[in-house]
């Protein structure tokens, strides 16, 4: 017997082959109805029976029967219910029983094992009473034997829509129902029937045919047709008939780019127009018209890059939406309409090409916005910030922005000196205000440059952007000012796709100039009197740098940015650093010798510059795990490793790693944990060469649409730790030889270094982990984050030690990870 169905019907009529062979479980204790099948019974109570191959959670997921919101999943706590008993105002009104409601729960069970494979399931309910108008909902299922595919065949694709015979069985072989071939069109197969399996696989030959000049073919020119084996009831067999219609080509194109405004009207007086006939824009006797507003100040060019079809090739729809994508990408213009009929209409198919037609319209170019902000880093303290930003600077799609921002911070005497000495009374310092100022000029056009604009003709690199910014940094920190940091960057981007992006720091320089704060110079000078190496290997750190990153970023992810709730977010990255001063050392400065640092350009520092050289790599996973609608599991993990080599053997202070912060081991502020376990307040050379991280959270969705808002709450836990690299240049003595007494004067207490070394037989019991609660407030565009953390394992204290009783607080936004 051969069943005919577009795939969501199939199911429904081979289910009827099977219906005698499943026996109906009928209600058990109902009530009697109402006239409108709604009853007072609460429902307190849900479960499910005979549920073998589909998870409990998958079937809630189905139904609209539900128990009131429980927390944290435990069965029968529902707070908010309760809360709504004592108010009646406030909380979550009583999941009420309704029987419409549970009949069609049992529909959408039924129908969701068929679309598996489960042809014969059937499923009833039955609902036990209990106390006073309380409920326990039962769906009782009978889930049958599931049937499998067991070949797969084609019918009606043409040849024309491939290069060759190979070809066109290649790609029945890329099907994921596709096995063993059996002859030109029919293969083995051996898996479930799966609905959604079967429809992917249509929609697969869909894009295929209309990529390759099938224009007008449809998910309903495609026909599947299930045969059931004559030997085995449970087997099927899947033949997919297809009438494809004509083959087409890209026919005239049509550009119409309106300026600013209301005025959309294209004429001799405010508007140019041009025809484009050349063989390097199209092909046969096919024309491009474009048509620009003198007010767009845009140049043709810019139109016909973002164009990825040439009118009479062989239609293509990925090339057309493409073209669409890349319009919109420029995001110096709008969209107005496209199509592929003048008047958005659906297209007309009687000829042999289909024309194309975009109506765009440009933005403002001029901006300037005025920006005050707070901010708190070491104290509190304001700024604010001006931004010009010019769109479409020279007509083809270029963007320049240029931002000055300035702040002051008030920091206390106490903050001003490291921990060792804030109780050193031959130490002084007074309370001042930090100060910082930046400028920076950034500037952006669509497209790959040299060496990689010939990228630009494939579909994979087209939406891309190529971006120049040159800053400059004069600001006060903690145990040094930035006297100036001026850095330079050229980065390629491309988005690949929905979930592929790269990036490419193609050229990173950065000229710094730092010098420690006089109360830390004067505690350096303290404790290392005795020791001038070590006081000079600390002070390396402070020196004039030229340094310079080549970097490859991949980023892979599929998720919502701001809400992080399902999905995965990856991130991985390689760079190597130093190259540019290490040539110039070599071949410029002193040809034939290295001598580890050159001379400063244009007297930016009295000193010569120091530079290192070195290697980077980083990988950072994060994963999302929807529990239930209003609950989710979240991951992450994180490692990096840097390798100093040549003649200068540290990282740089920018590129080393740091542990601790809202965005990392929460429960140690930012910086002040490691390297391995040195406590933090003798560690005079930060950060590491090596860190591991990983943090688990779990996100419950406690109140909705309250205040606007979602609030909900986390539970956290965070390890990891940094650490110096096995062959790391640091003295024994740098790390604290003498730490001063709470009168000022020291007493030995020599720090191994081995402490802040990483081995592979004792990192593991260096892992700092914190751990703690936090509530979220989900505001749609952006989220706020409040976190409260405790030190599980102290690297000082131990493991839940009583000295660590110590709350940690953290105020963030957006997710933590």
């Amino acid at each position: 017997m051969i069943f005919r169905s577009g795939i969501s019907l199939f199911f429904l009529l081979l289910g009827a082959v099977f219906c005698s062979a499943s026996i109906p479980l009928h209600a058990q204790n109902r009530p009697s109805k109402t006239k409108s099948d709604s009853t007072n019974l609460v429902v307190r109570r849900l479960k499910f029976k005979g549920n073998d191959h589909v998870r409990r959670g998958t079937l809630e997921t189905l139904i609209r029967t539900h128990t009131n919101r429980e927390f944290l999943g435990i069965p029968g706590f529902t707070p908010w219910y309760f809360m709504w008993k004592l108010t009646k105002s406030f909380g979550e009104k009583p999941a009420l029983l309704n029987y419409k409601t549970a009949a069609a729960d049992i529909q959408r069970i039924t129908q969701y094992y068929n679309s598996i494979g489960f042809l014969s399931a059937s499923a009833d309910t039955s609902y036990d009473i209990f106390g006073k108008h309380k409920v326990k909902v039962t769906f009782h299922i009978n889930e049958g034997k599931r049937s499998y595919i067991r070949s797969v065949s084609y019918s009606g694709i043409p040849d024309s829509a491939f290069k060759n015979k190979q070809q066109k069985i290649n790609f029945y072989k890329s099907s994921p129902l596709t096995g063993q071939q059996i002859n030109d069109s029919t293969f083995k197969a051996h898996l479930p029937y799966l609905t959604d399996k079967l429809n992917k696989e249509r929609g697969r030959i869909v894009d295929y045919l209309q990529n390759n000049g099938y224009a007008a073919v449809t998910r309903d020119s495609i026909t599947a047709f299930i045969e059931r084996s004559k030997q085995n009831k449970y087997h099927l067999h899947v033949l997919y008939k297809v009438n494809p219609g004509k083959k087409y080509k890209f026919g005239d194109l049509h550009i119409m780019l309106a300026g600013p405004g209301n005025d959309t009207t294209f004429t001799s007086q405010n508007s140019k127009s041009d025809t484009l006939t050349s063989k390097a824009y199209v092909s046969d006797d096919k024309k491009i018209y474009l048509h620009v507003q003198n007010s767009a100040h845009t140049r043709y060019s810019l139109l016909t890059n973002q164009i990825h079809f040439k009118p009479g090739n062989t239609f293509s729809q990925k090339r057309y939406i493409k073209s669409v994508n890349e319009f919109q990408n420029l995001n110096m213009m709008s969209v107005l309409q496209f199509g592929l009929s003048k008047n958005g209409n659906s297209p007309n198919y009687s000829g042999n090409a289909i024309p194309v037609y975009f109506r765009l319209q440009t933005k403002p170019r001029n901006s300037v916005s005025f920006d005050v902000f707070g901010m708190k880093r070491y104290g509190y303290g304001s700024g604010a910030g001006l931004t010009y930003n010019n769109n479409n600077l020279l007509g083809k799609g270029e963007n320049l922005k240029l931002n000055v921002n300035g702040s002051f911070e008030y920091v206390g005497r106490k903050t001003l000196l490291p921990p060792a000495y804030q109780n050193a009374g031959s130490i002084t310092t007074n309370s001042r205000f930090f100060q910082s100022f930046q400028a920076q000029a950034d500037f952006s056009l669509p497209r790959l440059v040299w060496p990689f604009g010939w990228l630009n003709n494939y579909l994979f690199f087209s939406n891309s952007r190529t971006r120049y910014t040159l800053s400059y940094d004069h600001s006060d920190r903690l145990l040094f000012d930035i006297n100036s940091d001026i850095k330079f960057n050229l980065q390629d981007r491309v988005q690949h796709n929905n979930r592929f992006t790269s990036i490419l720091d193609l050229l990173q320089l950065e000229l710094l100039d730092t010098h420690p704060t006089d109360p830390f110079r004067k505690a350096l000078n303290q404790e290392f009197q005795n020791d001038p190496l070590a006081l000079q290997q600390i002070l390396e750190d402070f020196r004039p740098q030229f340094s310079s990153l080549f970097q490859y970023t991949f980023r892979s992810e599929n998720t919502n940015i701001i809400k992080r709730n399902y999905g995965y977010f990856s991130e991985y990255s390689i760079g190597v650093g130093g190259t540019i001063p290490y040539l110039i050392d070599r071949f410029v400065v002193t040809p034939g010798t290295v001598e580890g640092n050159i001379p400063s350009p244009v007297k930016f520092s009295q000193n010569d510059l120091t530079y290192s050289r070195y290697f980077k790599v980083t990988a950072d996973y994060r994963r999302y795990f929807s529990l239930s609608p209003n609950t989710v599991f979240a991951v992450r993990g994180f490692g990096g490793f840097a390798r100093a080599y040549g003649k200068r053997k540290t990282i740089p202070l920018n590129q080393r790693f740091y542990a601790g912060g809202s965005n990392d081991i929460r429960g140690w502020s930012l910086f002040t944990l490691g390297p391995g376990s040195i406590p933090y307040k003798n560690v005079k050379i930060n950060g590491g060469e090596i860190k591991l991280l990983s943090q688990i959270e779990l996100r419950q969705t406690v109140l909705k649409h309250f205040l606007s808002s979602n609030w909900i709450l986390a539970f956290f836990t965070d390890a990891g730790n940094v650490w110096y690299g096995p062959e790391e240049q640091v003295s024994n003595n740098n790390l604290n030889p003498s730490t001063p007494s709470n009168n000022g004067n020291t007493s030995n207490q020599p720090v191994n270094l081995e402490q802040g070394r990483f081995r592979l037989n004792h990192f593991y019991k260096q892992i700092a982990v914190g751990s703690g609660v936090g509530i979220r407030i989900d505001l749609n565009y952006l989220i706020l984050r409040f976190d409260f953390a405790f030190r599980i394992h102290d690297l000082q204290k131990g493991w839940l030690s009583p000295r660590s009783k110590k709350l940690h607080f953290d105020f963030g936004i957006g997710q933590s990870f």
